[in-house]
Formats: structure tokens, sequence, C-alpha cells
């Protein structure tokens, strides 16, 4: 089936437009979008060009000459009001978003992440950006100053497509600058829906959308109109991106792939940790950049960690994200559902043991069941590969050291989690692990004040709190001789 239609075989009914100069703008073709988990036909996306492109561009760059002049106080209204606004069509949003990720309502999912979405835009509206006064002496008064740096474009992947969205557009309004977002073709139309409620609570072309096409992505980060980009996504493209921006010495902020390791330590009690061993791993299916990848597991308690993960994956129901009472959808795209089964099927001519899944599941879609692999080890595809879906190889280990050796031995460390009931000696376990972050008996989560980034190929630069926001501006110093 072709997947691309023109403006002859569409209704205006049937689509979402960009958003350009808080102007809803047409285009030519659409691709058709299918809802993963019933491939029902539930949209069209518009196919952006390079003139949407900039249009949209021109577009941010008018808005910034004023924008950036606004006060403190009319950038945090704004963030106040778009807050406001992602709650009361919270309700729209999420079943938009359930239809084209996959994702349930219900748990940590489509309707977690749109309150995750109006509460990170509510923190971002409130925090500070206080002038410093780094001399102030017979000789002369110096204050640091951060100011916008001009026009961000922001690349967001399909995984918590509104979630990573709200963290790249939240800071870069509050810090003064304009945005032209391009979310993923897989998830472009609750991007399209979100930004246009958004953008008219802001002035005329403070922030505008673009859709895949004719390269637009690659095109946005060699624009020279576009001072900044915010990318969310692997590794392998953070690195294209990183030697794109070279020409232009764009600003990058770059929040990439991320195989976390977990090292449970002898004297962890199984079943207390199981559940969050479970939710850590899988939470939104496995499709999250610092999901648990790579479990660590003394042999002492090998066994009775993997039946207890088995257990409760057993009651975990999975289904249609709209069917009320699944917590687990599919994977989002087909692409991604060949990756876990190529993984899977790997793993099993590796010598794996499949405790639970292993195969496609028969709920029709892209449903791929909760796949245990036990009996992994350091050399598996399923371990040097990060998998983001809905697998879990399990390492048994008898050395800490060689665990903890195995786990700093990929570059990809966004997070890292030690699981036991000696908090000292868990300590001690995580001040050796390579990651941004190192959770002690979780995995996992994040928060608008905690900043997040990675180690090595994980990241370049940090999301959320002060040092998130501080990320979309420049210093500049008033020095001031007396």
């Amino acid at each position: 089936m072709n997947s691309v239609v023109n403006s002859g075989a569409v209704q205006s009914s049937e689509v979402l437009p960009l958003v350009i100069g808080n102007q809803p703008v047409t285009v030519s073709e659409w691709r058709k979008v299918y809802d993963p988990a019933t491939a029902e036909l539930i949209g069209l996306a518009p196919i952006s060009t390079r003139v949407n492109l900039d249009d949209a561009v021109a577009s941010a760059r008018a808005a910034f000459q004023t924008w950036s002049k606004t006060s403190d106080e009319e950038r945090r209204d704004a963030c106040r009001r778009m807050a406001g606004v992602l709650n009361d069509n919270a309700a729209e949003l999420a079943e938009l978003l359930s239809r084209e990720q996959g994702k349930p309502i219900a748990g940590m999912n489509a309707g977690f992440e749109l309150g995750g979405c109006a509460a990170w835009m509510g923190f971002t509206a409130d925090l500070e950006m206080p002038v410093k006064v780094l001399q102030d002496d017979d000789a002369a008064r110096v204050e640091q100053h951060r100011i916008p740096i001009g026009v961000v474009g922001s690349i967001t992947p399909w995984n918590w497509p509104l979630l990573i969205a709200t963290w790249h557009i939240a800071p870069a309004i509050r810090a003064g600058n304009t945005v032209v977002i391009k979310p993923s073709p897989h998830t472009t139309l609750s991007t399209l829906r979100m930004v246009e409620l958004l953008a008219a609570q802001l002035p005329e072309g403070v922030l505008n959308v673009v859709s895949d096409g004719e390269d637009i992505g690659p095109a946005m980060v060699e624009h020279e109109g576009i001072d900044k980009i915010a990318f969310t996504g692997s590794t392998q493209t953070g690195k294209a991106i990183m030697a794109a921006a070279a020409p232009t010495l764009k600003k990058l902020t770059l929040e990439l792939g991320g195989n976390d390791a977990g090292i449970v330590l002898p004297d962890a009690d199984p079943q207390a940790i199981a559940e969050g061993l479970f939710w850590g791993a899988f939470i939104n299916n496995g499709q999250t950049c610092a999901a648990l990848k790579r479990l660590y597991v003394h042999d002492d308690i090998y066994d009775a960690v993997c039946d207890a993960l088995v257990t409760v994956s057993q009651n975990v129901p999975m289904g249609p994200g709209l069917e009320e009472g699944n917590l687990l959808g599919p994977v989002q795209n087909q692409a991604q559902h060949d990756v876990v089964t190529r993984l899977a099927d790997a793993a099993k001519q590796e010598g794996a043991r499949i405790l639970t899944g292993g195969q496609a599941h028969d709920l029709g879609g892209l449903f791929y069941p909760i796949t245990l692999i036990a009996d992994a080890h350091e050399n598996m595809a399923c371990v040097t590969q990060e998998q983001f879906g809905p697998l879990l190889p399990i390492i048994r280990y008898s050395d800490v050291d060689d665990a903890v050796r195995q786990a700093n031995a990929l570059d990809t460390d966004l997070a890292a989690s030690v699981w036991s009931t000696d908090p000292a000696k868990a300590r001690g376990v995580a001040e050796r692990l390579v990651a941004g972050t190192v959770y002690i008996n979780k995995h996992g989560e994040v928060a608008p004040h905690i900043p997040f980034g990675g180690a090595r190929w994980s990241s370049l630069g940090v999301g959320f709190g002060q040092e998130g926001l501080e990320e979309f501006t420049n210093i500049k110093i008033y020095n001031i001789a007396k």
C-alpha cells in the first residue's frame, strides 16, 4: 500500500496542518499514519518541503527580534499559559498519542506523558536566571547575564514524542528563544496538534512546526538561520548532527542512546526489587533511552530474580492502547519491531535461555511480548546493542568487580543502577559506574528539577533544572570600569 497521497485524494477534515507564524499551512502531499496496535488508518501527516522549512525559520527569526526582548515575567506567563493548555487538552492529546504511538492511556503511558508535559512546562516557568555579579570593587563592576541564543531547531523522537518536545520547547521559550520543531515521521500528528494549541498562547512566530520530507532534519542542522539544535535520538544520528552542524558552529544539546546497566548485589531481596526492575526495564515497552537494558545478577540469587521477574511479567496486561486495563502496547514501528525480533532470535541461536516471550505476539499489529533472556553473556548482540524494546538480557556474575567491568564496557552510558539492601555497599558500587545518573534501588526516574544527561556517547549537554535551562542561553559579560 502506498503510504503517500496527494492533495486530490485528501479531504481537509482528515489532516492536521503545519503551523508557521501561528497560521495553518497546508501541503501538497501527506503520509498515511497507522495505529501500530491495530494497523488502522488514523490520519494523514503532512510532508514538508524546504520552502516550508525556510518559511518557518524566517518566521522564527522575525519573532526573535521582539520575543528576545520581552521581560522575564512575560516569558514566565507564557510558559504558565502553555502548562494550562496542556492540562486542559490532556485527554484529547493522550488519545491521539495512544493511537499514533501505541502506548496505552493508563499506567505510565499516554496520560502519564501528558501530565509530565504540563508539569515540566509549569516548573520551567518558575526557574530563575539571575544576574551574577562577578566583581564589584573600586576598579570595576563585572556582571554575567544569560541571554537567548536565537532560533532553536528541535528534532524529536517517537518514543515519548510530546514529553520530549516539551523538554525542548519549555526551556527554549523561557530563555527568550524562538523554536522550529520537527517531530519524528512516526509520531507527527500528536506533535502537530500540541504545537497548534501551544502556539496560540504565544506571539506570532515564536513556535513553529514542520514535518518530515525532503530531508528536513538534515536541512535544519545545516540551516544558517537556526542557531541551536536540540536533538533526542540515537547516538549514530547524534554524531551525524554534530558533524553537519560544524560549518555553522551551532550550539548543540544531544540526548542520545543508552544501553543502561543494572547490577543486583547478592544481598538484594528478589521479591522486593522485582517490580522496580521490571518497570525500570519495560516502561513504555522498553522504548525509553534511560530504560534498564542489561541486568547483571549475582549467582547466589540469579534464579530467584529470574523467577520473580517472570511472575511480574505474567501479570502485566498488553494490548491496544485505548482498551481499558492494558499497561503495555506494541512496538511503535516496523523497523524497531524487526530489531527486537532479530535480537531475540540471535539470543536463542547464541545459547541463551528464553524465560518468557521470544517470538511475535499473537495479538497482531506490531506487538511483541515481554522477553526475558536468561544466561546471556557480554558478547551477545542483545547485550552489546541497545534493544529499545521489550527485551531484557539477564547476565549471571560471581564477582562484583567483573560486573562493574562489564557494565562499563560500552560507550552508551545514560544511566545505571545498583540494587542492594545495604545503601553504603550500593553507593560504593555506584561510584565505580560510568553513567550520567546512577540510581540505587530504582531505575529510570526523571524529574524537572534534576539535571539529566549521559556520559561518553550518550549525550552532549544536559536537560532539566537550572542547568538544562542554561543550555538554551549564551553568557554575556558587562565589564564596567569605575
